[in-house]
Protein backbone atom coordinates (compact mmCIF):
# COMPACT_ATOMS: atom_id res chain seq x y z
CA UNK A 1 0.00 0.00 0.00
CA UNK A 2 1.56 3.48 -1.13
CA UNK A 3 2.01 5.81 1.87
CA UNK A 4 2.92 8.76 0.00
CA UNK A 5 2.93 9.38 -3.65
CA UNK A 6 1.22 10.63 -6.61
CA UNK A 7 -2.13 9.74 -6.61
CA UNK A 8 -3.66 8.83 -10.06
CA UNK A 9 -7.85 9.64 -10.79
CA UNK A 10 -8.02 5.42 -10.72
CA UNK A 11 -6.77 6.08 -7.03
CA UNK A 12 -9.05 5.57 -3.50
CA UNK A 13 -8.33 7.53 -1.03
CA UNK A 14 -8.07 5.98 2.30
CA UNK A 15 -8.31 8.40 5.39
CA UNK A 16 -5.97 7.41 8.40
CA UNK A 17 -7.48 8.83 11.60
CA UNK A 18 -4.94 9.76 14.29
CA UNK A 19 -4.84 11.70 17.03
CA UNK A 20 -8.13 11.67 19.21
CA UNK A 21 -10.56 11.82 15.64
CA UNK A 22 -12.88 8.59 15.46
CA UNK A 23 -14.56 7.03 12.99
CA UNK A 24 -17.78 9.04 13.90
CA UNK A 25 -16.15 12.31 13.45
CA UNK A 26 -15.15 11.37 10.09
CA UNK A 27 -19.04 10.61 9.23
CA UNK A 28 -20.29 13.82 11.09
CA UNK A 29 -17.44 16.00 9.11
CA UNK A 30 -18.99 13.97 5.77
CA UNK A 31 -22.51 15.02 7.15
CA UNK A 32 -21.41 18.51 7.27
CA UNK A 33 -20.21 18.38 3.59
CA UNK A 34 -23.12 16.90 2.64
CA UNK A 35 -25.47 19.33 4.29
CA UNK A 36 -23.80 21.92 3.09
CA UNK A 37 -24.19 20.53 -0.92
CA UNK A 38 -26.38 18.22 -2.40
CA UNK A 39 -27.13 16.21 0.67
CA UNK A 40 -27.08 12.83 -1.09
CA UNK A 41 -26.32 9.93 0.72
CA UNK A 42 -23.17 8.31 1.39
CA UNK A 43 -21.26 5.37 3.17
CA UNK A 44 -18.27 5.42 5.45
CA UNK A 45 -16.44 2.30 5.35
CA UNK A 46 -13.55 1.64 8.29
CA UNK A 47 -11.07 -0.98 6.52
CA UNK A 48 -9.69 -1.77 9.92
CA UNK A 49 -12.61 -3.61 10.67
CA UNK A 50 -12.29 -5.80 7.11
CA UNK A 51 -8.74 -6.50 8.58
CA UNK A 52 -9.37 -7.44 12.41
CA UNK A 53 -12.03 -9.96 10.56
CA UNK A 54 -9.42 -11.29 8.29
CA UNK A 55 -7.12 -11.68 11.57
CA UNK A 56 -9.75 -13.55 13.39
CA UNK A 57 -10.33 -16.14 10.07
CA UNK A 58 -6.83 -16.74 10.50
CA UNK A 59 -6.84 -17.39 14.35
CA UNK A 60 -9.98 -19.76 14.15
CA UNK A 61 -10.20 -21.21 10.61
CA UNK A 62 -6.25 -20.57 9.20
CA UNK A 63 -6.79 -24.17 7.49
CA UNK A 64 -9.87 -23.28 5.40
CA UNK A 65 -8.69 -20.27 2.78
CA UNK A 66 -11.49 -18.22 2.36
CA UNK A 67 -12.96 -17.03 -1.31
CA UNK A 68 -15.04 -13.33 -1.26
CA UNK A 69 -18.18 -13.57 -2.91
CA UNK A 70 -17.77 -10.48 -5.39
CA UNK A 71 -21.75 -9.89 -4.75
CA UNK A 72 -22.08 -9.28 -0.93
CA UNK A 73 -19.61 -6.16 -1.39
CA UNK A 74 -18.47 -4.92 -5.07
CA UNK A 75 -16.50 -1.78 -3.33
CA UNK A 76 -12.91 -1.95 -5.82
CA UNK A 77 -10.86 -0.95 -2.26
CA UNK A 78 -13.04 -3.85 -0.40
CA UNK A 79 -12.07 -6.56 -3.60
CA UNK A 80 -7.97 -4.91 -3.17
CA UNK A 81 -7.13 -5.26 0.30
CA UNK A 82 -9.03 -8.62 0.48
CA UNK A 83 -6.65 -9.99 -2.83
CA UNK A 84 -3.73 -8.00 -0.90
CA UNK A 85 -4.74 -10.40 1.84
CA UNK A 86 -4.50 -13.58 0.13
CA UNK A 87 -8.40 -14.05 -0.15
CA UNK A 88 -9.75 -15.44 -3.88
CA UNK A 89 -13.24 -14.62 -4.94
CA UNK A 90 -16.48 -15.74 -6.66
CA UNK A 91 -17.88 -13.99 -9.08
CA UNK A 92 -21.41 -14.33 -10.24
CA UNK A 93 -21.47 -12.22 -13.34
CA UNK A 94 -19.41 -11.19 -16.50
CA UNK A 95 -19.55 -7.74 -14.72
CA UNK A 96 -17.96 -8.95 -11.91
CA UNK A 97 -15.03 -11.56 -13.20
CA UNK A 98 -14.57 -8.11 -15.20
CA UNK A 99 -14.17 -6.19 -12.33
CA UNK A 100 -11.84 -8.65 -10.12
CA UNK A 101 -9.93 -8.98 -13.08
CA UNK A 102 -9.18 -5.97 -13.66
CA UNK A 103 -7.59 -5.26 -10.29
CA UNK A 104 -5.16 -7.80 -11.08
CA UNK A 105 -6.56 -11.04 -9.21
CA UNK A 106 -5.01 -14.07 -10.80
CA UNK A 107 -7.28 -15.98 -13.31
CA UNK A 108 -6.63 -19.11 -10.63
CA UNK A 109 -7.84 -17.43 -7.60
CA UNK A 110 -11.37 -16.57 -9.66
CA UNK A 111 -14.22 -18.88 -9.29
CA UNK A 112 -17.64 -18.12 -11.86
CA UNK A 113 -20.44 -19.12 -9.77
CA UNK A 114 -23.47 -18.57 -10.98
CA UNK A 115 -25.72 -21.66 -11.88
CA UNK A 116 -27.13 -20.21 -14.94
CA UNK A 117 -24.45 -18.86 -16.71
CA UNK A 118 -24.65 -16.69 -19.98
CA UNK A 119 -22.96 -18.36 -23.19
CA UNK A 120 -20.40 -14.81 -22.87
CA UNK A 121 -20.09 -15.33 -19.40
CA UNK A 122 -18.84 -19.52 -19.95
CA UNK A 123 -16.73 -17.72 -23.24
CA UNK A 124 -15.29 -14.47 -20.85
CA UNK A 125 -14.15 -17.02 -18.25
CA UNK A 126 -12.61 -19.48 -21.13
CA UNK A 127 -11.12 -16.39 -22.51
CA UNK A 128 -9.33 -15.25 -19.34
CA UNK A 129 -8.36 -18.42 -18.18
CA UNK A 130 -11.02 -18.83 -15.44
CA UNK A 131 -11.28 -22.75 -15.02
CA UNK A 132 -12.95 -23.26 -11.89
CA UNK A 133 -16.78 -23.63 -12.78
CA UNK A 134 -20.04 -24.28 -10.28
CA UNK A 135 -22.40 -26.14 -11.87
CA UNK A 136 -25.27 -28.33 -10.87
CA UNK A 137 -27.25 -29.89 -13.93
CA UNK A 138 -26.53 -31.34 -17.32
CA UNK A 139 -27.96 -28.20 -19.33
CA UNK A 140 -25.53 -26.38 -18.18
CA UNK A 141 -22.32 -29.09 -18.21
CA UNK A 142 -23.14 -29.37 -22.15
CA UNK A 143 -22.73 -25.56 -22.40
CA UNK A 144 -20.06 -25.66 -20.58
CA UNK A 145 -18.24 -28.18 -22.47
CA UNK A 146 -19.09 -26.44 -26.13
CA UNK A 147 -17.72 -22.83 -24.67
CA UNK A 148 -14.90 -23.87 -22.08
CA UNK A 149 -13.57 -27.44 -22.46
CA UNK A 150 -10.80 -26.63 -19.82
CA UNK A 151 -13.02 -25.70 -17.14
CA UNK A 152 -12.62 -27.73 -13.66
CA UNK A 153 -16.05 -28.29 -12.59
CA UNK A 154 -17.49 -27.99 -8.82
CA UNK A 155 -21.09 -29.73 -8.32
CA UNK A 156 -23.08 -28.28 -6.33
CA UNK A 157 -25.03 -30.75 -3.73
CA UNK A 158 -28.17 -30.13 -2.48
CA UNK A 159 -28.14 -29.32 1.50
CA UNK A 160 -31.30 -31.05 3.69
CA UNK A 161 -31.47 -28.49 6.52
CA UNK A 162 -34.85 -30.58 7.54
CA UNK A 163 -36.58 -26.86 7.38
CA UNK A 164 -39.28 -27.55 4.45
CA UNK A 165 -39.22 -24.00 3.67
CA UNK A 166 -35.48 -24.40 3.36
CA UNK A 167 -35.22 -27.41 2.12
CA UNK A 168 -36.92 -25.85 -1.31
CA UNK A 169 -34.62 -22.97 -1.37
CA UNK A 170 -31.50 -25.34 -0.62
CA UNK A 171 -32.94 -27.71 -3.56
CA UNK A 172 -33.17 -25.33 -6.13
CA UNK A 173 -29.33 -24.18 -5.38
CA UNK A 174 -28.03 -27.83 -5.97
CA UNK A 175 -28.34 -31.35 -7.66
CA UNK A 176 -29.82 -34.37 -5.12
CA UNK A 177 -26.78 -37.15 -4.07
CA UNK A 178 -28.57 -39.52 -6.51
CA UNK A 179 -28.44 -37.20 -9.31
CA UNK A 180 -24.34 -36.25 -9.00
CA UNK A 181 -23.21 -39.88 -10.29
CA UNK A 182 -25.17 -39.01 -13.46
CA UNK A 183 -23.67 -35.63 -13.97
CA UNK A 184 -20.08 -37.01 -13.48
CA UNK A 185 -20.99 -39.93 -15.89
CA UNK A 186 -22.23 -36.99 -18.07
CA UNK A 187 -19.01 -35.08 -17.60
CA UNK A 188 -16.98 -38.17 -18.45
CA UNK A 189 -18.54 -38.35 -21.49
CA UNK A 190 -18.04 -34.59 -22.38
CA UNK A 191 -14.56 -34.97 -21.22
CA UNK A 192 -14.99 -32.27 -18.47
CA UNK A 193 -12.51 -32.41 -15.93
CA UNK A 194 -14.44 -32.37 -12.20
CA UNK A 195 -12.39 -31.28 -9.18
CA UNK A 196 -14.31 -30.99 -6.58
CA UNK A 197 -17.78 -30.49 -4.50
CA UNK A 198 -19.55 -27.31 -3.17
CA UNK A 199 -22.07 -26.93 -0.89
CA UNK A 200 -24.33 -24.07 0.66
CA UNK A 201 -25.82 -24.34 4.28
CA UNK A 202 -28.52 -21.69 4.45
CA UNK A 203 -27.76 -18.57 6.76
CA UNK A 204 -30.29 -19.10 9.24
CA UNK A 205 -29.46 -23.26 10.02
CA UNK A 206 -27.86 -23.11 13.40
CA UNK A 207 -28.06 -27.30 13.75
CA UNK A 208 -24.70 -28.52 13.68
CA UNK A 209 -26.02 -31.67 12.09
CA UNK A 210 -26.66 -30.12 8.66
CA UNK A 211 -23.05 -29.50 8.18
CA UNK A 212 -22.57 -33.21 9.01
CA UNK A 213 -24.79 -34.48 6.40
CA UNK A 214 -23.23 -31.83 4.10
CA UNK A 215 -19.90 -32.88 4.16
CA UNK A 216 -20.56 -36.84 4.55
CA UNK A 217 -23.09 -35.98 1.14
CA UNK A 218 -19.66 -34.33 -0.29
CA UNK A 219 -17.12 -37.42 0.35
CA UNK A 220 -19.97 -39.57 -1.33
CA UNK A 221 -19.39 -37.40 -4.48
CA UNK A 222 -15.41 -37.27 -4.08
CA UNK A 223 -15.81 -41.52 -3.86
CA UNK A 224 -18.32 -41.82 -6.90
CA UNK A 225 -16.26 -39.20 -8.82
CA UNK A 226 -12.95 -40.86 -8.17
CA UNK A 227 -14.44 -43.90 -9.28
CA UNK A 228 -14.92 -42.58 -12.15
CA UNK A 229 -10.91 -41.56 -12.48
CA UNK A 230 -11.63 -37.60 -11.80
CA UNK A 231 -8.66 -35.98 -9.32
CA UNK A 232 -11.43 -34.68 -6.81
CA UNK A 233 -9.36 -31.75 -4.76
CA UNK A 234 -11.32 -28.81 -3.20
CA UNK A 235 -14.00 -28.86 -1.06
CA UNK A 236 -16.12 -25.33 -0.93
CA UNK A 237 -18.15 -25.19 1.75
CA UNK A 238 -20.09 -21.90 1.56
CA UNK A 239 -20.71 -19.08 3.61
CA UNK A 240 -23.15 -18.50 6.51
CA UNK A 241 -20.64 -17.86 9.24
CA UNK A 242 -22.28 -14.49 10.31
CA UNK A 243 -20.34 -11.47 11.08
CA UNK A 244 -19.39 -11.88 14.68
CA UNK A 245 -16.74 -13.57 16.15
CA UNK A 246 -18.63 -15.70 18.39
CA UNK A 247 -20.94 -17.08 15.30
CA UNK A 248 -17.35 -18.01 14.10
CA UNK A 249 -16.27 -19.70 16.53
CA UNK A 250 -19.40 -21.97 16.61
CA UNK A 251 -19.26 -22.29 12.25
CA UNK A 252 -15.44 -23.58 13.37
CA UNK A 253 -17.25 -25.96 16.31
CA UNK A 254 -20.06 -27.41 13.75
CA UNK A 255 -17.61 -27.68 10.73
CA UNK A 256 -14.25 -28.78 11.88
CA UNK A 257 -14.80 -32.45 13.87
CA UNK A 258 -16.96 -33.71 10.46
CA UNK A 259 -14.20 -32.31 7.81
CA UNK A 260 -11.03 -34.20 10.23
CA UNK A 261 -12.92 -37.40 9.75
CA UNK A 262 -13.99 -37.45 6.05
CA UNK A 263 -11.25 -34.45 4.48
CA UNK A 264 -8.25 -34.92 6.91
CA UNK A 265 -4.84 -33.21 5.91
CA UNK A 266 -3.53 -36.75 4.60
CA UNK A 267 -6.43 -36.56 1.86
CA UNK A 268 -4.36 -33.29 -0.25
CA UNK A 269 -7.83 -31.64 -0.22
CA UNK A 270 -8.30 -27.82 -0.66
CA UNK A 271 -11.19 -26.83 2.24
CA UNK A 272 -12.16 -22.81 1.01
CA UNK A 273 -15.33 -21.18 2.25
CA UNK A 274 -17.46 -18.17 1.05
CA UNK A 275 -17.27 -15.30 4.06
CA UNK A 276 -18.93 -12.61 2.52
CA UNK A 277 -20.77 -10.81 5.17
CA UNK A 278 -18.70 -11.84 7.33
CA UNK A 279 -15.99 -9.58 5.95
CA UNK A 280 -18.01 -6.77 5.36
CA UNK A 281 -21.35 -6.37 7.25
CA UNK A 282 -19.92 -4.18 10.05
CA UNK A 283 -17.41 -2.13 7.94
CA UNK A 284 -19.78 -0.40 6.52
CA UNK A 285 -22.41 2.73 8.04
CA UNK A 286 -24.97 4.13 5.25
CA UNK A 287 -26.27 7.55 5.88
CA UNK A 288 -29.26 9.01 4.60
CA UNK A 289 -31.00 12.15 4.31
CA UNK A 290 -34.43 13.07 5.50
CA UNK A 291 -36.41 14.57 2.40
CA UNK A 292 -39.80 15.05 2.95
CA UNK A 293 -42.19 13.53 5.96
CA UNK A 294 -46.10 12.86 6.75
CA UNK A 295 -48.13 12.92 9.98
CA UNK A 296 -50.95 10.19 10.06
CA UNK A 297 -53.58 8.88 12.04
CA UNK A 298 -52.06 5.58 14.57
CA UNK A 299 -54.67 3.02 13.21
CA UNK A 300 -54.17 4.44 9.47
CA UNK A 301 -52.86 2.30 6.40
CA UNK A 302 -49.67 2.83 5.66
CA UNK A 303 -50.88 4.95 2.55
CA UNK A 304 -52.93 7.22 4.63
CA UNK A 305 -52.31 10.61 4.35
CA UNK A 306 -54.97 12.15 6.88
CA UNK A 307 -53.35 14.65 9.30
CA UNK A 308 -53.71 13.47 12.83
CA UNK A 309 -55.66 15.61 15.43
CA UNK A 310 -54.07 17.65 18.55
CA UNK A 311 -55.18 15.16 20.64
CA UNK A 312 -53.93 12.26 19.11
CA UNK A 313 -50.36 10.98 19.39
CA UNK A 314 -48.96 11.33 16.34
CA UNK A 315 -46.76 8.46 14.12
CA UNK A 316 -44.46 9.61 11.11
CA UNK A 317 -43.77 8.76 8.18
CA UNK A 318 -39.95 9.55 7.22
CA UNK A 319 -38.99 9.30 3.21
CA UNK A 320 -34.88 8.97 2.45
CA UNK A 321 -33.19 9.56 -0.54
CA UNK A 322 -32.68 6.05 -0.87
CA UNK A 323 -34.24 3.21 -0.23
CA UNK A 324 -34.79 -0.61 -0.90
CA UNK A 325 -34.47 -0.05 -4.56
CA UNK A 326 -30.80 0.97 -3.96
CA UNK A 327 -28.44 0.56 -0.76
CA UNK A 328 -31.02 -0.96 1.39
CA UNK A 329 -31.17 -3.88 -1.28
CA UNK A 330 -30.21 -6.18 1.53
CA UNK A 331 -33.82 -5.94 3.08
CA UNK A 332 -35.19 -9.17 0.74
CA UNK A 333 -32.58 -10.72 2.78
CA UNK A 334 -33.37 -9.53 6.38
CA UNK A 335 -36.07 -9.83 8.19
CA UNK A 336 -35.99 -6.81 9.48
CA UNK A 337 -33.08 -3.67 9.81
CA UNK A 338 -32.79 -2.19 13.23
CA UNK A 339 -33.72 1.44 13.78
CA UNK A 340 -30.79 3.91 12.92
CA UNK A 341 -29.59 6.87 15.09
CA UNK A 342 -29.79 10.42 14.40
CA UNK A 343 -28.30 13.09 13.71
CA UNK A 344 -30.24 16.40 13.59
CA UNK A 345 -29.73 19.47 12.32
CA UNK A 346 -29.14 21.41 8.90
CA UNK A 347 -25.71 23.48 9.28
CA UNK A 348 -24.69 22.44 12.84
CA UNK A 349 -24.76 18.96 13.95
CA UNK A 350 -25.71 17.78 17.39
CA UNK A 351 -25.95 14.31 19.15
CA UNK A 352 -30.07 13.85 20.09
CA UNK A 353 -30.84 14.15 24.10
CA UNK A 354 -31.81 10.52 25.71
CA UNK A 355 -34.79 12.81 27.35
CA UNK A 356 -36.10 13.94 23.64
CA UNK A 357 -39.54 12.54 23.14
CA UNK A 358 -39.90 9.31 20.66
CA UNK A 359 -42.47 8.76 18.10
CA UNK A 360 -44.11 5.56 16.66
CA UNK A 361 -42.10 6.28 12.98
CA UNK A 362 -41.41 4.62 9.54
CA UNK A 363 -38.70 4.64 7.45
CA UNK A 364 -39.15 4.63 3.29
CA UNK A 365 -37.29 4.78 0.00
CA UNK A 366 -37.83 7.75 -2.76
CA UNK A 367 -39.63 5.68 -4.88
CA UNK A 368 -43.49 6.24 -3.77
CA UNK A 369 -43.24 2.49 -3.76
CA UNK A 370 -45.34 0.41 -1.42
CA UNK A 371 -42.80 -1.92 -1.17
CA UNK A 372 -39.92 0.41 -0.64
CA UNK A 373 -40.23 0.65 2.90
CA UNK A 374 -36.87 0.09 5.19
CA UNK A 375 -37.98 0.15 8.62
CA UNK A 376 -41.81 -0.87 9.33
CA UNK A 377 -41.56 0.82 12.67
CA UNK A 378 -39.35 1.99 15.14
CA UNK A 379 -39.09 4.76 18.01
CA UNK A 380 -37.54 8.08 17.03
CA UNK A 381 -37.52 11.78 17.96
CA UNK A 382 -39.63 13.53 15.82
CA UNK A 383 -36.92 14.37 12.54
CA UNK A 384 -37.45 17.43 9.93
CA UNK A 385 -36.73 17.61 6.82
CA UNK A 386 -32.41 17.74 6.27
CA UNK A 387 -32.34 15.66 9.36
CA UNK A 388 -29.84 12.45 9.16
CA UNK A 389 -30.12 8.49 9.46
CA UNK A 390 -26.99 6.78 10.22
CA UNK A 391 -27.29 2.62 9.33
CA UNK A 392 -24.77 0.38 11.00
CA UNK A 393 -23.89 -2.94 9.54
CA UNK A 394 -24.24 -1.95 6.09
CA UNK A 395 -22.04 -3.50 4.35
CA UNK A 396 -23.46 -6.63 3.13
CA UNK A 397 -25.27 -6.59 -0.12
CA UNK A 398 -25.90 -2.86 -0.82
CA UNK A 399 -23.60 -2.35 -3.02
CA UNK A 400 -22.90 -5.17 -4.48
CA UNK A 401 -25.76 -5.98 -7.27
CA UNK A 402 -23.87 -4.57 -10.19
CA UNK A 403 -26.44 -5.90 -12.77
CA UNK A 404 -29.15 -4.68 -10.80
CA UNK A 405 -28.18 -0.56 -10.86
CA UNK A 406 -25.41 1.49 -12.83
CA UNK A 407 -22.82 2.50 -10.73
CA UNK A 408 -24.55 6.14 -11.00
CA UNK A 409 -26.72 5.12 -8.49
CA UNK A 410 -24.45 3.85 -5.96
CA UNK A 411 -24.15 6.52 -3.03
CA UNK A 412 -20.11 7.87 -2.79
CA UNK A 413 -18.22 5.67 -0.52
CA UNK A 414 -15.51 7.31 2.03
CA UNK A 415 -13.04 5.31 3.72
CA UNK A 416 -11.12 5.07 6.62
CA UNK A 417 -8.83 3.08 9.20
CA UNK A 418 -7.49 4.31 12.41
CA UNK A 419 -3.74 4.45 12.61
CA UNK A 420 -3.77 2.63 15.82
CA UNK A 421 -5.34 -0.60 13.48
CA UNK A 422 -3.21 -0.08 10.39
CA UNK A 423 -0.20 -0.86 12.96
CA UNK A 424 -1.23 -3.03 15.43
CA UNK A 425 -2.66 -5.09 12.01
CA UNK A 426 0.94 -4.79 10.96
CA UNK A 427 2.48 -5.97 14.35
CA UNK A 428 -0.40 -9.02 14.61
CA UNK A 429 1.72 -10.46 11.47
CA UNK A 430 -1.25 -9.80 8.57
CA UNK A 431 1.33 -9.11 5.41
CA UNK A 432 -0.46 -8.02 2.25
CA UNK A 433 0.54 -10.58 -0.16
CA UNK A 434 1.08 -8.14 -2.92
CA UNK A 435 0.79 -4.11 -3.36
CA UNK A 436 -2.33 -1.85 -3.87
CA UNK A 437 -1.65 -0.03 -6.30
CA UNK A 438 -5.02 2.05 -6.66
CA UNK A 439 -4.98 2.41 -2.96
CA UNK A 440 -3.41 5.51 -1.30
CA UNK A 441 -2.96 6.42 2.56
CA UNK A 442 -4.31 10.17 3.70
CA UNK A 443 -2.96 10.84 7.15
CA UNK A 444 -6.07 12.96 8.69
CA UNK A 445 -5.58 14.79 11.70
CA UNK A 446 -8.46 15.89 14.29
CA UNK A 447 -7.08 19.53 12.98
CA UNK A 448 -8.64 19.02 9.55
CA UNK A 449 -12.37 18.29 10.82
CA UNK A 450 -14.30 21.44 10.89
CA UNK A 451 -14.92 22.31 14.96
CA UNK A 452 -18.42 22.95 14.60
CA UNK A 453 -18.95 20.42 12.69
CA UNK A 454 -18.17 17.29 15.22
CA UNK A 455 -20.00 16.43 17.65
CA UNK A 456 -19.11 14.08 20.69
CA UNK A 457 -19.51 10.29 20.61
CA UNK A 458 -22.70 9.18 21.65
Amino acid sequence: MKMKGTVSDACHSVKVVEGSAAFQDVIDNHIYEQTLTQKSAFFVADLGVVLWQHVRWRTHMDWIRPFYPVKSNSSPVIIELLAALGTGFICASKRELELVRGLGVSSKDIILSSLCKQLSQIKYAAKNGIDLLVCDNEVELRKIARSHPGAKLLLQVAVMTGCQEEEETAMSLGCSLKDCRHLLECAKELSLQVSGVKFQIPRHCQDPEVYTHAVSDARCVFDMGEELGFQMHILDIGGGFGDTEDMLQKAKRAVKPILDVYFPPSTGVSVIAEPGAYYVSAAFTLAVNIITKKMVARDCSNDSQDRVSADDEPEFQYYMNDGVYGSFAYKLLEDSIPAPSVHKGAMYLQVVSAEEPLFSSSLWGPSSDGLDRVVEHCLLPELSVGDWLLFSNAGANSLGTLSCHGEEHIPHIYYTISAGDWYEIQNSGIILDTTMKSISLVHCLPSTLPKDSVSSPA
